[in-house]
């Protein structure tokens, strides 16, 4: 094969593959030099969820006209002159390429007045040309106007995902960035409505209750912490407040949001027994350290960073956190704690009646050789389950019931989510959903990514039974719900749709209804903990004995384990080997 030298446009285009594969890319970079040129005022506007319109404005030192055109070009930058910078970079952009790639794959114009100027100059940029500069008028700042994003990059745009996982990742975005610049003014708009405001006092907390909701915030415990090379400061959640994903996990270092695996690990090794198997904490935390112990230069996204004493930094926040939790966390007394709905437990005796001795073990004959008995479990028998009589519940979680082929440990929540999901679909399939009107509309607070979610689907939501009304900005009001899950709180079944919603779930992606289904019925089901009535556990086995999938929940987590007779008589000694 002959080798040529790439023209300069296939080559941006081949750059700009690197730096910007989705709006949410765009946005970012613009934001940060906003930042770097020192504004207090940073304004993002949106349309179609940035394939159309991009427009971030900025009250910050503005360009030089006669700077604007190499601002535009490849590999210019006023952040960096010598290799040495490199490793000591106090900004958030440093390459120089930012611009320039986002210039070759759509219409970009850019406006711009540094103080001195009595007047803006323009410059527009169409796949990577430029037009000649324009006088206009324009208040001191930066304003750069992104259209028709990946026009001449078909392909690309082919990768892009719904317009409501790309409105969430940039809303997610700003207002990330606005946690870690609380002293900036910053204004969110996506198709032509308000979606995030804050005010630029720098107080976090108000930041914080827009990003989590009044309600999740007050399970949030501001951390600082500081050593002589580092610096940790944010906020942590208590142990009430988990997620089934990383996703809340969100780490800044010297004010660039990264997504660092050594920190991820760090944070959820601090909560190491403290949280179930599979839930995650909310975390914001900033950390702070000497720019020349930390690498930047390391992705072409700048989105992770390297650092020179890796085991240093992962024990210090795996520390900070640790205390922060003991800190915050009361040391339950056992004397008090109520168990099982009983009365509470009697005094532990500090002293013991002398007299007492245990009573000797016989040891006991353990087979080896041939005479070891294999006890593997036998398959659950055909595919519906049999008559089932109720023994009991067990930890105010499991039910236990007896079958004609040997005993049934039930998981109650993952049994209640399948009869409620299959109730609910099958009301679905019939269209007659009833539904429980409430006295008083019951008022749920989201973030704005979260809200953009529900709105996308309160269509869906209607066609189940749910009636949700947009109520002010990232506020719905909840009027009513279907019977089938009127027992439950209702703001459970939104933060359930909201909360677990997984971007790369696809199996049920033609099939919203039941996707949204599977998840109110998870955040409506009894919990496990919750003691149950006789009825109600009898109720319980009817509806899942009826069910033709009862053998798993909505989500394929079992919801039952079964040990036949042959088992149990084999680990009683009662049959022998054969």
């Amino acid at each position: 094969m002959t080798i040529k030298k790439l023209t300069d446009t296939v080559a941006s285009q081949i750059a700009a593959g690197e730096v910007v594969d989705r709006p949410v890319s765009v946005v970012k970079e613009l934001i940060e030099n906003a930042i770097d040129a020192g504004a207090s005022e940073i304004q993002v506007e949106v349309r179609k969820a940035g394939r159309e319109f991009i427009r971030v404005s900025d009250n910050g030192e503005g360009i030089p006209h006669e700077e604007l055109a190499l601002a535009v070009s490849r590999h210019a930058t006023s952040k960096l002159s010598k290799t040495e910078d490199l490793f000591d970079i106090k900004t958030l952009g440093f390459r120089g390429e930012a611009l320039a790639s986002i210039g070759s794959v759509s219409h970009l114009t850019l406006i711009s007045r540094p103080a001195n100027a009595d007047v803006a100059a323009k410059l527009t940029v169409d796949g990577g040309t430029n037009s000649p500069l324009q006088k206009v008028a324009a208040p001191i700042g930066t304003e750069i106007t992104v259209e028709d994003l990946f026009y001449n990059v078909p392909a690309r745009l082919k990768f892009l995902r719904k317009d409501i996982t790309e409105a969430k990742h940039i809303s997610g975005l700003v207002t990330r960035y606005a946690m870690a610049y609380p002293h900036i003014r910053w204004t969110l708009s996506q198709d032509g409505s308000p979606e995030f405001q804050s005010t630029g006092n720098g107080n976090r907390l108000e930041i914080l209750q827009a990003l989590f909701g009044t309600h999740e915030s007050k399970s949030l415990m501001p951390l600082n912490f500081g050593e002589k090379d580092f610096a940790i400061n944010g906020f942590i959640s208590d142990l009430s407040l988990t997620r089934s994903n990383r996703k809340d996990i969100t780490l800044f270092v010297n004010g660039r949001w990264v997504q660092d695996s050594t920190l991820t690990a760090a944070v959820i090794k601090a909560y190491n027994t403290m949280l179930m198997v599979g839930r995650y904490p909310v975390v914001v935390m900033f950390l702070e350290i000497p720019t020349n112990l930390v690498d930047v230069n390391v992705h072409p996204t700048k989105a992770e960073v390297r650092f020179r004493d890796q085991d240093h930094v992962f024990s210090g926040v795996q520390r900070a956190i640790r205390r922060g939790l003991l800190a915050y966390t009361p040391i339950p007394d056992l004397n008090s704690l109520n168990l099982w709905g009983r009365q509470a437990l009697d005094p532990i005796p500090t002293n013991f009646d002398e007299e007492w001795q245990a009573q000797p073990v016989e040891p006991v004959q353990t087979p080896t050789g041939a005479d070891v008995v294999s006890v593997q479990q036998e398959p659950l028998p055909g595919t519906h389950l049999p008559l089932l009589r109720l023994v009991g519940q067990v930890a105010s979680t499991y039910l236990v019931a007896e079958g004609p082929d040997g005993l049934y440990l039930i998981d109650q929540h993952a049994a209640h989510e399948r009869v409620l999901f299959d109730q609910m679909m099958a009301q679905y399939r019939a269209s007659m959903i009833p539904s429980q009107k409430f006295i008083d509309a019951v008022s749920v607070e989201l973030s704005p990514e979260k809200a953009g979610i529900l709105e996308a689907n309160l269509e869906t939501m209607a066609s189940l039974g749910f009636e949700i009304e947009p109520f002010g900005p990232n506020t719905f009001l909840i009027r009513s719900i279907p019977m089938i899950v009127d027992r439950g709180d209702p703001k459970d079944a939104i933060l359930a749709v909201v909360d677990a919603f997984e971007e790369d779930e696809t199996p049920l992606e033609n099939e919203a209804q039941a996707r949204v289904a599977a998840r109110v019925c998870k955040g409506m089901a009894v919990k496990g903990g919750q003691s149950l009535t006789e009825a109600e556990q009898r109720n319980l086995l009817l509806n899942l004995e009826a069910s033709q999938s009862p053998r798993t929940c909505p989500h394929g987590r079992p919801t039952m384990i079964h040990l036949s007779a042959n088992l149990l008589e084999k680990q009683f000694g009662r049959r022998g080997a054969r």
